[in-house]
Parts: C-alpha cells; structure tokens; sequence
C-alpha cells in the first residue's frame, strides 16, 4: 500500500471500545453519565468559589480553574465519541484530528502544571504561613496561571506542527476513543524519530519536572507537620492537603503510565482504558474530592444550592 502525503489524507478510524450493537449502547451511555456528571460537577465548584467571597483566595482561585481545564479537557474527548457512537461511524477527519490532539495536550498538561502550582501554593501556607498572602499575591497568581496556559500551549503547538509533517495511509485505524499524540505518532508510514525524541524529552521537563516540584513540596509540607505539637494542628494542617494528594495520585498513575510505557507493554484495549482514567475519569472525580474533603466547599455548595432552590420558589 502506498503511503498518503498528509495534504491528502481524508481521515482516521478510531476504534473505540465495541464494535457490539448492544455494548455500544451501554458504552453511550456510560460515558455521556460522566460527561454530564463531569460538567455539572466543575461547574458547581467553579460557581460555589466565585459566589462565596471566603473562597476568594490563592488555593480556590487555582481550584476554579482546574475544574474550568477539566470541562474543557472532557469536552474535547467525549463529545465525538458520542456522536460516533450515535451516528454508528468511527471516523474522524485529518484536520479535526490534528486539532483534537492540539487541545488534548493542552489540557493535559494544564492540569499537570496546576496541579504543581496547587502544590506550591499549599507547600507556602503550611511551611510560611506568616508569608502566605505577600508571597501568594494576585500578581503571582496570575503570572502562574498565565505562565501555565502559555507553556501548555506552546508545548502542544510544537507536536503539532511536527505531526503535520508525517504520512499516513488512507483511513488508518487509531487503537484509542480519541486522537491521542503517542498513537497518532505510532501510525505515521514516514519517519517518527524527531516527533518521538521531542514527545519524550517534553514528557520528562513537563511530567517529571511537576512530579519532583510536587514530591518536593510535600516532603517539606511533611516535616514543617512534624514540628506541630498538638494533634488536632496536625491533622487541620494535612486535610488542606488531603484531596490535592488524592487528585495527583490519580491523575499521575494513570497519564504517565500511558506516556512512560513502551507499545509492547500495553495492548491497545488496556491503552484506551488508561486514557480514559486520566481524560474522563479524573476531571469527574476532582469535584467529588475536593467537595467531600473540604468543609469550605461543603458550605459553599450548599449556600448556592440554597440560594437556587430560594430564587426557583420565588419565580
């Protein structure tokens, strides 16, 4: 089979889950449940932080922000994947494709990024508590979110320009529910050295950079808790640190062990099922963690479902 100059390829297959008329109905609606549930939930916490002014601080404000990156994470996935289903198609055209990946890897690594940040933050309130509102000021805050959004973005234009590059056979098959970077690399018919020597060396600056700050700032959370002497200092001090722990376990052992391991290690179906840990499952799970986790959420949450219910009765 001859190989296809990328200006002419009409598209890509993604495989998805089940090929099974009756399977493919319970996969639609598994997946629009989290979707739905996955919006609903960020959106709450999103509106519970910007409604209630004691959740105008440092750690909220990068709270509202990951539960915004993961709406948008899940709506670049799962969308399409529904309208396959729905449409009993498998296809995804090679512009819509390329645009796919852009914002996956976006949103991927924005949530790495906030997750460090987040990390920081809580590494500055612990350890310089006396300190935490001069070093953690607005200006800050805005330079690391907008630092964040400019790294990932830049990062993720780089694999694309590089992928518009390869080749590809006419209507390829990719072993996933989406179009994700390392497979889309993996099914090129030109030569991939340079797309997986830059995909590998980002992984490492951009996945274990944000791993060793994070380890390194729980590893002084860790000790500066030590030093407390009461018991009940202790465990207030570690719950402000309890559902970011959580996020980042999950997120983490599931994204790197898609990037990190080799092809032979993973068959395709074990592949699409880590993916779908770390792009659908985790941005579900963020608002339930922190909200079950955090008495300010809590609080938060239901004075905005109080003030709905009030505002609905009195229309």
């Amino acid at each position: 089979m001859k190989p296809e100059n990328d200006s002419q390829v009409s598209g890509f297959i993604l495989q998805g889950f089940s090929e099974e008329p009756k399977l493919q109905f319970i996969v639609f609606v598994i997946f629009i449940s989290m979707y739905l549930v996955t919006v609903l939930g960020n959106l709450l916490i999103i509106l519970a932080v910007i409604s209630d002014p004691h959740l105008h601080t440092p750690m909220y404000f990068f709270l509202s922000n990951l539960s915004f990156v993961d709406i948008c994470f899940t709506s670049t996935t799962v969308p399409k994947m529904l309208a396959n289903i729905q449409t009993q198609r498998k296809s995804i055209t090679y512009e819509d494709c390329i645009t796919q990946m852009y914002f996956v890897n976006v949103f991927a690594v924005l949530d790495d990024l906030l997750l460090t940040v987040m990390a920081y933050d809580r590494f500055v309130a612990i350890c310089h508590p006396l300190h935490y509102t001069v070093i953690m000021n607005p200006r800050l805050c805005g330079l690391l979110l907008l630092g964040s959004w400019v790294i990932s973005s830049l990062n993720s234009l780089s694999h694309s320009l590089l992928a518009l590059r390869l080749s590809f056979y006419k209507d390829v098959e990719i072993s996933n529910f989406f179009c994700e970077l390392k497979q889309v690399i993996q099914v090129a018919c030109s030569d991939t050295l340079l797309n997986n020597v830059v995909m590998y060396f980002s992984t490492f600056p951009l996945g274990l950079g944000p791993l060793a700050g994070i380890l390194y700032s729980y590893s002084k959370i860790v000790l500066s808790i030590r030093r407390i002497s009461s018991v009940q200092g202790k465990y207030k001090a570690f719950s402000t640190c309890a559902s970011h722990i959580s996020v980042v376990s999950l997120f983490y052992c599931t994204s790197l062990g898609v990037y990190l391991g080799s092809s032979a290690a993973h068959s395709s179906q074990s592949s699409s099922i880590a993916s779908v840990m770390y792009s659908v499952v985790t941005p579900m799970l963020n608002p339930f963690i922190y909200s079950l986790r955090n008495n300010d959420i809590k609080r938060a949450l239901r004075a905005l479902l109080f003030k709905g219910t009030l505002i609905g009765q009195l229309t």
